[in-house]
């Protein structure tokens, strides 16, 4: 995005601001502060992303390895590269260059604690290849330790985040439907997306046996032109990119925004290493990285400091600051990851709908159902097991693919075999628990020798014991809805498959048990703010992405306030 040129410039002239990292929430802080008219530099690790990138109208057969996913990896080539990244279901052969290629960034475990870390390295980061579910947080998980006495609260509530919720969905447009439930709040949602025949039958048998409400996912992609973007025209693979900006990504809205004021300056390939402090203050002074390309070490001063580099990488570089960790005097910097914990998944046939037919409404729907907690919202716990878990699913026509015959023959049979599948999985809350924790590797670097994270982190009791839960009460839906032929899961995925990783740089009320306050301001460090998934206290039971851009937003309108009172 910027010259040679624009990059001298900003070393000899320092910025207001330094943001590391480029996805949801570093394109949100971009665009607050360059609008307040701070001039911002964001910094990634990554090269830039452009249109031209995009893949979602690839059909298969132009590709070389016809998109096949064999044993989840969908070439050598990627195989070789990115182990990990290609076992996920959004990399693919069209886009595998934007994920972190594993070699080069390695992490450790130890041998009986296995972690999955999904990165992207691309200007936007994961919010390229996000599953768009947005949610708010309620009061039930705002305040969840105050009724459970597990962990520390949130030093915000619902009320306090409700404008920044509203400001973010407002810009980047929600979809969905009002439900009117006080711990599932509701947001300023777009027309929600329509349930097909399948999904209406599970949400009749499921509100009316069950008492739950079964809603369409709120989704972050458009239903309607928003702020020169168009509706989705339901293509087909979101994660590969998206032409008419239906869905929400940092590039191409957030960013955007903050370029047309002239004050930002993106800086890729940027592989930052630590945040540099003032030795006679304890201020931070900006950040040092290492262009990606030819390893040239650099460093841009700044006024402010903000951490928005994603859960894990953000406290890699904080610990990489400072002998224990800059803004550290707690103890609390890297302790308490938390992940959602995925592999809960039912499903099953529903007879009553009869053959299906081969077209069911628009293609490739990019949204699903969703199926708010039910557990635990009455009680601090249910026979000792705490926090829930929520559902996302939905139903879909599927036809015999493997039938035998061939032409016409093999046609019928694949039409004359098709049913309608319904299936829900859940994602079960994980408790803050000290135990599970990050530091640095003392041997392994990665590929510009920044020592590289070794994670910590297992499932307790808890979790397990939701998870059953989970499975038991997901066939009961299933079974309600006249399902047949369920098959169940028994085996959760391992921490950090869910994607949804957060915490090990808390906020908190008491400097002496976080990491952060109620601004996602260092307690230690007033100019230093980290507005990722890292400042979580607790995770809930719904997707945390929309959380992390609202926070985001309420920590820049601080930074403003401050700046223009001098106070940073």
């Amino acid at each position: 995005m910027q010259s040679d040129a624009r990059l001298n410039e900003i070393h000899r002239n320092p910025p207001d601001a330094i943001i590391v990292g480029s996805g949801a929430t570093g394109g949100w802080a971009a665009k607050e502060l360059a609008e307040a008219g701070l001039r911002v530099v964001v910094l990634d690790a990554g090269p830039l992303t452009t249109p031209d990138q995009f893949g979602e109208h690839v059909p298969p057969y132009e590709l070389k390895y016809r998109d096949n996913r064999p044993n989840g990896v969908a070439s050598p080539g990627i195989a070789r590269s990115r182990p990990m990244q290609a076992k996920q279901g959004a990399c693919s052969e069209v886009n595998y260059r934007w994920f972190a290629n594993d070699v080069e960034n390695p992490f450790t475990t130890p041998p009986t604690k296995p972690f999955v870390w999904v990165r992207v390295r691309a200007v936007g980061g994961r919010s390229l290849v996000w599953g768009r579910q947005g949610y708010r947080l309620s009061d039930l998980d705002f305040k969840a330790a105050s009724r459970d006495g597990i962990g520390v609260d949130w030093p915000v509530n619902h009320a306090e985040m409700a404008p920044y919720y509203a400001k973010v969905e407002r810009f980047i447009g929600i979809s969905g439907r009002a439900e009117g439930l006080a711990h599932f709040p509701d947001g300023e949602f777009l027309t929600p997306m329509e349930f097909n025949c399948g999904e209406r039958v599970l949400k009749e048998s499921v509100e009316r046996s069950f008492g739950r409400r079964v809603t369409i996912g709120r989704s972050a992609v458009l239903t309607s032109p928003l702020q020169g973007r168009a509706a989705c025209h339901y293509c087909g693979p979101c994660n590969r990119g998206c032409a008419t900006y239906s869905y929400f990504s940092s590039p191409f809205t957030t960013l955007a925004a903050a370029s047309r004021t002239g004050l930002l300056t993106v800086v890729p390939d940027a592989v930052v290493s630590h945040v540099t402090t003032d030795r006679a203050t304890g201020l931070a002074s900006g950040v040092a990285y290492l262009d990606r390309l030819t390893r040239r070490p650099r460093e841009i001063k700044s006024k402010v400091v903000v951490l928005c580099a994603s859960t894990l990488e953000s406290t890699r570089i904080l610990l990489n600051s400072a002998p224990w960790g800059l803004g550290n005097s707690s103890g609390m910097l890297g302790r308490y990851l938390m992940d959602h914990m995925y592999g809960a998944t039912v499903s099953g046939r529903l007879p009553k709908l009869g053959r299906a037919r081969p077209w069911h409404g628009p293609p490739r729907r990019p949204n699903g159902i969703f199926i708010p907690r039910f557990r635990n919202v009455d009680r601090s716990h249910t026979n000792g097991v705490f926090r829930g878990f929520s559902y996302q699913g939905g139903a879909s026509p599927r036809f015999a693919t493997a039938a035998p015959g061939f032409g016409r023959r093999f046609k019928r049979a694949v039409h004359e075999d098709a049913f309608w599948q319904v299936g829900v999985h859940a994602f079960s809350e994980c408790l803050p628990t000290f135990e599970n924790y990050v530091e640095l590797d003392p041997s392994v670097v990665d590929a510009w020798g920044i020592p590289v994270l070794r994670i910590h982190m297992r499932w307790s009791d808890n979790e397990l014991a939701l998870f059953a839960d989970s499975v038991e009460e997901g066939a009961a839906m299933l079974e309600a809805a006249g399902a047949v032929d369920i098959r169940t899961a028994d085996t959760p995925k391992v921490p950090g498959d869910g994607i949804h990783e957060v915490g090990t740089a808390r906020m908190g009320a008491d400097p002496k048990s976080s990491v952060l306050n109620a601004h996602c301001q260092a307690h230690d460090v007033k100019n230093l703010f980290v507005t990722d998934g890292a400042a979580f206290p607790s995770l809930g039971s719904v997707n945390p992405t929309l959380t992390m851009m609202a926070n985001t937003v309420r920590a820049c309108e601080h930074i403003v306030q401050a700046a223009r009172r001098l106070e940073i």
